[in-house]
């Protein structure tokens, strides 16, 4: 098979003839012979197309130059490269080239014959040159008439789909424009939709602007519209959500232009535009991070992301590995995952200095290992179990790993004079009613205690809770003195659910839509607060920036949303119908669900930050002395998969009330 191949390259290489070649001889030929024909035509005509009215002073001229100047017009044209061109895409830089061509040498024949041969009619040197620019030019743009012409000739074989463009702008006419000079795109637009009182009524390109938002739906039904282009860039993502949620309520296909950036760069086509997705319809505009001081944070840094091969550890290590740090840790127990992200790094960032390491949180010599390997000055912990049924069947795993794992590796980097340790947490830990939520919040106590006995200089006085053999590591001379003088940050980032994350009801939404249904809703009630995976991320980096220890930041996420809602949604812009293509299934709530969760406890409170979507929970006070008594039995018990587990985590997390929902 290689064989076959490498002989076939050798063909192509060595071919001496290609379809361009051929006709680029076609086209020569026939540009000298038009030449010759068009300066002869000129002659004539200007002898009122009487051949023996031509002198034979201009007749002989005529003979004895016009060779010569087709061969000089020619050659310029090989120079300018028009033999070179693809005619398809011929577009006006095409016509500005020929015409250059052209006129170069007209100049060179006129000057010539007058001064060395004999001075021709001023018309003929017009006449003749631009018949011969017509000629030489028209059999070119032919090609690409002839392509029109058939598409057009396709088109009325197929009726076209009717669109209605939402946005009687800028935006709007070019994309209008677009469709209208498309020769693949089959596309009529029928109407326009603008909140703008002054433009309805009237006429764009003659297609009629027939009224507001509220008009849509009527619009659609009268103009039998298939296709919506929504094409309002510098609308704001409220306006957008409520112009998306009535597109949504037909069956037309939805399209959405990206951002008001293709206005200033003239790039308005229908190829800009994009399908609406799920994230459009969220209603609040994305959050925007200063990056700068990001990057003075994260530049020349030793940067650590545990569980950095998941959805957010991922993503955390992409934008981290764009501020060039010295060094990124991607930490991670599932190796398939941090392969994917190592190769994808690798790729990108060539010059980045990566370190792709298998390891458990739950491994204190492990984690030790790595801190005392590496000094990382920075901690992204995002490893953690999340999937709240599969938490409900195993909270002592749960315990151990989202818990004494979070402890465990904000123990070393304390102990290792770690500058941030930044916890990822999540507004299920907001008066949890499941162990997962409840664990994370365990794990934000477990920072905020950190911080406390750091900043009164009681860090060798937190208990080490540690299930291997560590003895000869913790009753070292070294760590007494490393945590007698440790200075590390600790800050916790809840958010809501993660749009597309592993786990995440969009996938799962997706799948189920695919099989063709049903789509599974636990509860027609059940709302979400939500977020996409890039807004996570900046926030966290974010918080790393601006943390000076004990913090709990909250970002402002919006309204919620119902899932109900967005499943139907997801199943239209799937362009099918809800209960009618595809069946929604209530399967009532799962263990350890709320019907609403919520960003920060009543007793927390909110302070601002300079970035107006970012909040900063105001701690709770708690025991920090019991609570860690606490969880050195709380770690025991789930070690020893006992069974009255819920009830020993109640006993240190008082806002959990597993029977709430």
């Amino acid at each position: 098979m290689n064989n076959i191949h490498s002989d076939s390259a050798d063909v192509q290489k060595h071919r001496f003839f290609y379809h361009w070649h051929i006709v680029t001889i076609g086209l020569v030929v026939y540009d000298f012979l038009v030449t010759i024909f068009s300066f002869g035509l000129a002659l004539w005509l200007r002898f009122d197309c009487v051949f023996s009215s031509i002198p034979s002073k201009y007749l002989d001229c005529y003979v004895s130059t016009i060779v010569i100047y087709a061969a000089i017009l020619i050659l310029l044209l090989f120079g300018f490269k028009r033999y070179r061109s693809i005619w398809r895409f011929a577009s006006y830089s095409e016509i500005v080239r020929m015409g250059f061509a052209t006129f170069i040498a007209f100049i060179i024949y006129t000057a010539g014959t007058v001064l060395f041969i004999e001075r021709m009619p001023i018309s003929y040197y017009v006449v003749g040159t631009a018949l011969q620019f017509i000629f030489t030019l028209g059999i070119r743009f032919s090609y690409r008439f002839v392509l029109l012409l058939r598409g057009r000739n396709a088109k009325t074989k197929i009726p076209p789909k009717n669109v209605m463009i939402i946005g009687a702008g800028n935006a709007g006419q070019f994309i209008h424009r677009d469709i209208k000079a498309s020769v693949e795109l089959n596309e009529k637009v029928v109407c326009y939709i603008d909140d703008n009182p002054n433009k309805v009524g009237r006429y764009i390109d003659n297609v009629l602007v027939v009224g507001d938002r509220n008009s849509i739906l009527k619009a659609v039904e009268d103009y039998k519209v298939e296709k919506i282009y929504l094409a309002i860039p510098s609308a704001s993502a409220a306006d957008k959500r409520d112009l998306l949620s009535i597109c949504n309520e037909t069956d037309c296909k939805l399209m959405n232009l990206p951002g008001i950036y293709q206005l200033a760069t003239g790039e308005v086509k229908v190829a800009q535009m994009k399908e609406v997705s799920v994230e459009d319809l969220l209603g609040r505009d994305p959050i925007k991070t200063d990056m700068t001081e990001v990057l003075r944070s994260l530049t020349g840094k030793v940067v650590m992301v545990t569980g950095g091969g998941g959805s957010i550890g991922s993503e955390l290590c992409r934008q981290i590995a764009a501020q060039a740090p010295k060094t990124l840790i991607i930490f991670d127990i599932y190796e398939n995952n941090a392969y994917d992200i190592q190769l994808e790094l690798k790729e990108k960032y060539p010059n980045l200095h990566l370190e792709t390491l298998i390891g458990s949180v739950r491994d204190s010599r492990r984690i030790f290992q790595v801190f005392e390997d590496f000094k990382p000055d920075i901690v992204y912990h995002a490893a953690a179990h999340k999937h709240v049924p599969l938490m409900e069947d195993s909270p002592c795993e749960a315990i151990k790993n989202n818990a004494i794992g979070t402890y465990k590796t904000a123990f070393a980097a304390m102990a290792h004079h770690c500058d941030k340790f930044v916890l990822i947490s999540t507004d299920k830990a907001v008066n949890p009613a499941n162990v997962m939520g409840a664990t994370k919040r365990l794990c934000e106590m477990i920072v905020q205690a950190f911080d406390r006995k750091i900043r009164a200089g009681e860090a060798n006085q937190i208990p080490q809770l540690f299930t291997h053999w560590m003895q000869e590591i913790y009753k070292s001379e070294e760590l007494t003195e490393a945590l007698s003088t440790t200075k590390t940050e600790f800050v916790a980032v809840r958010f809501g659910n993660v749009l597309g994350s592993n786990g995440s009801v969009i996938p799962l939404f997706k799948r189920q839509i695919a099989k063709g249904g049903p789509v599974t809703v636990t509860h027609p009630d059940i709302i979400r607060y939500f977020m996409t995976i890039p807004e996570a991320v900046s926030l966290v980096l974010q918080a790393g920036t601006q943390a000076h220890g004990g913090e709990i930041f909250v970002l402002d996420m919006g309204e919620p949303v119902k899932i109900d809602t967005l499943a139907r949604n997801l199943i239209r812009l799937s362009g099918l119908k809800p209960d009618v293509d595809i069946k929604i299934q209530y399967s009532g709530l799962r263990p350890g669900e709320k019907l609403f969760e919520e960003k920060l406890m009543a007793e927390e409170g909110l302070r601002k930050t300079d970035n107006d979507n970012i909040h900063i929970g105001c701690p709770i006070p708690f025991d920090i002395e019991e609570f860690l008594s606490q969880l050195d039995t709380l770690m025991e018990a789930a070690y020893k998969n006992k069974d009255d587990i819920r009830t020993l985590i109640g006993g240190v997390v008082n806002t959990y009330h597993p029977e709430s929902n």
